[in-house]
């Protein structure tokens, strides 16, 4: 089944310099990753310092590997320098799991 992963952070306020570059990173090695579909970053209107990311994969499978890897984790911890708060993770899959 299709996983569809939400990314939720909320970055210090004039952090953005620092973080689109990381953010691209992030994005440029998961798409080299097995069962990598494609991947959205939204900034919330009203809260620029908010971002989402969704997050789609062929399965759960392939996130989960993704979100252990070291390089996911290197990349994350130098996000978190700049977050308010820890990332919030949503796992969704496509059609009815039970």
């Amino acid at each position: 089944m299709i996983a569809k992963i939400l990314i939720k952070r909320q970055f210090q306020k004039d952090s953005d310099r620092q973080i689109l570059p990381i953010l691209q990173k992030m994005r440029a090695a998961a798409m080299s990753q097995t069962g990598y579909i494609s991947g959205e970053t939204l900034t919330n209107y009203e809260n620029p310092q908010r971002v989402t990311v969704i997050s789609t994969w062929q399965n759960m499978d392939s996130w989960v590997r993704w979100k252990s890897s070291p390089e996911r984790t290197k990349l994350e911890s130098m996000l978190e320098v700049f977050q308010v708060g820890p990332t919030e993770f949503e796992a969704f899959v496509s059609g009815t799991p039970l």
